[in-house]
């Protein structure tokens, strides 16, 4: 044979081969996958990266273990790295119609490399999962695949952005991969997470309960805090984790990419004071603020990217633009909870603020705070370790930090939402803003006791004195005259003048003591 057919023949066998692989499982598992309204692992990078772009890393690879004599394609997990929007990103893709994605030594290995080249290089990674979980033949080598990735996810973590999006079953030692990154994203329907089934569930404990009651996607969101995202289709899933990646570097040393959408920064909007009621006991959606004063969208979408819309409503954190600048937004809530501070918004809020520090996005504060919930399931619960995490997660950020009271800020929720004292580079406020110990309400019966024990109208001498508490003490001004505050602004003028300490900190730099890394309270 010459060298020409020689050469021909190889090629050809090497087509084969790859063809063969690109059917994964087979067109019926395809289907069945199809048929549960799941798309297969080729299509989801896809539709995820920009045409042309993918590269796959591994696609030869093959188990060493029990199942190394059966055709697993790809042993199940398909890597490599392409392009989101002209941003190189690495990703995995695990293969349900392939022996069910199951996790094997080189399948873990596969995975491993991805965020190995993926910190070498200073790539986001984007990992899907789609796993029956351990290889069971595999055993031991199994396990310690998954201690590997949880490894290289803690490595990782703080160097690159990690994003998950569970798109089918992800169970036991499985869901600690996700959880050790830094977005989840799930799908309603088609994606389950928990660390024991509903099957183990009834026999330990006989309960009766679903996968979905259990691990689906709307609850690993509202209930347990988990999955940032709840989707409805894989589609809409895999479009915002395009989304999300617009507001963030590709690593911990650049900064996000600034993005004019077009916007005047010298817009001034008069109806901006209308949102809020004069009335502190009123509530009020901060969405609406949130709109009105960040960058706006050409396309009519949303202009904030929000995490955890379902969970700790209480508290909004979303990604937005000011000025084209990707920021970090933490609002309260008056619309829930009346803004309280709690368990759960302490975890979720300081979290946001921990990864803003880690990859150099300012946080803008929104402040309309009464104060933390009280009761006994709070206290029960640890609202002082968690409240805790908030004050440690701003005090650590060097990155800019800016705050604009609205309304209110009470007590130790004026500090826990980020005042001077806790290294907030800029502190602006609303003339409807009261800053005080606690609201009038409460501060006006304890500071005139003596006067309303001898009024002959208690009730009304009452109402007098929470009325010049609230005008006396409980002004912007006064905390202003101490420097607590910069400056007490226009409502109309709020996009302007956080356009301006935005770019007055742009080029912060804030040394931190020496040390291996600090203690989070638990």
């Amino acid at each position: 044979m010459d060298d020409d057919k020689q050469k021909e023949k190889l090629l050809t066998d090497l087509e084969a081969r790859r063809q063969k692989i690109k059917e994964m499982g087979g067109k019926a598992r395809i289907e069945a996958q199809k048929q549960k309204g799941k798309l297969s692992a080729r299509e989801r990078i896809d539709i995820l990266l920009d045409k042309g772009t993918f590269h796959e890393i591994g696609m030869f690879a093959k188990s060493r273990g029990a199942l190394a004599s059966e055709d697993v394609p790809s042993d199940g997990v398909i890597t490599g790295y392409g392009e989101i929007n002209g941003k190189k990103v690495y990703i995995y893709s695990q293969d349900f119609t392939s022996v069910g994605g199951t996790l094997s030594e080189t399948h873990a290995k596969k995975i491993c490399n991805v965020l190995d080249s993926a910190m070498k290089t200073g790539c986001p990674v984007i990992g899907i999962n789609d796993s029956g979980g351990a290889r069971i033949q595999d055993g031991v080598e199994a396990l310690s695949g998954y201690g590997q990735m949880f490894y290289r996810n803690t490595l990782a973590s703080g160097v690159i952005p990690q994003i998950c999006a569970i798109l089918g079953p992800c169970a036991g030692g499985a869901v600690y991969s996700p959880a050790l990154m830094d977005f989840i994203f799930m799908v309603k329907g088609i994606s389950y997470a928990f660390i024991t089934g509903s099957r183990v569930v009834k026999a330990v404990l006989s309960q009766e309960i679903t996968d979905e009651e259990l691990g689906g996607a709307a609850v690993v969101q509202k209930k347990a805090g988990v999955a940032c995202r709840s989707e409805k289709n894989e589609e809409e899933c895999l479009q915002n984790i395009k989304e999300l990646l617009s507001y963030l570097p590709s690593n911990n040393r650049e900064k996000p990419e600034r993005v004019n959408w077009g916007n005047n920064p010298e817009r001034v909007d008069d109806t901006l004071f209308d949102i809020v009621p004069a009335n502190p006991s009123k509530p009020y959606d901060m969405h609406k603020i949130i709109q009105k004063v960040f960058d706006q969208r050409k396309d009519g979408k949303k202009n904030y990217f929000e995490l955890f819309p379902e969970f700790a409503t209480n508290i909004i954190t979303c990604f937005s633009r000011l000025n084209g600048w990707a920021v970090g937004i933490i609002a309260n809530q008056p619309w829930v909870k009346a803004g309280c501070l709690d368990i759960d918004a302490s975890d979720k809020a300081s979290r946001f603020i921990r990864f803003c520090d880690a990859f150099n996005i300012p946080v803008i504060n929104l402040v309309d705070v009464p104060g933390y919930l009280p009761g006994t399931d709070q206290e029960w619960g640890g609202i002082i370790r968690h409240g805790a995490k908030m004050l440690f997660a701003y005090s650590e950020a060097t990155v800019p930090k800016i705050t604009l009271t609205i309304r209110k800020a009470y007590g130790g929720s004026y500090l826990g939402m980020c005042s001077k004292d806790l290294g907030a580079d800029v502190v602006l406020c609303w003339p409807t803003t009261e800053l005080a110990v606690m609201g009038p309400e409460g501060a006006a019966p304890i500071i005139f006791r003596k006067e309303l024990e001898k009024a002959e109208n208690p009730k009304e001498v009452l109402q007098t004195k929470i009325r010049e508490y609230r005008e006396e003490f409980a002004n912007p001004y006064r905390a202003a005259e101490h420097l607590h505050v910069d400056d007490v602004i226009n409502p109309a003028e709020t996009r302007i003048r956080l356009i301006d300490a935005l770019e007055t900190m742009a080029n912060k730099k804030d040394r931190r003591p020496e040390k291996k890394h600090g203690i989070i309270p638990a």
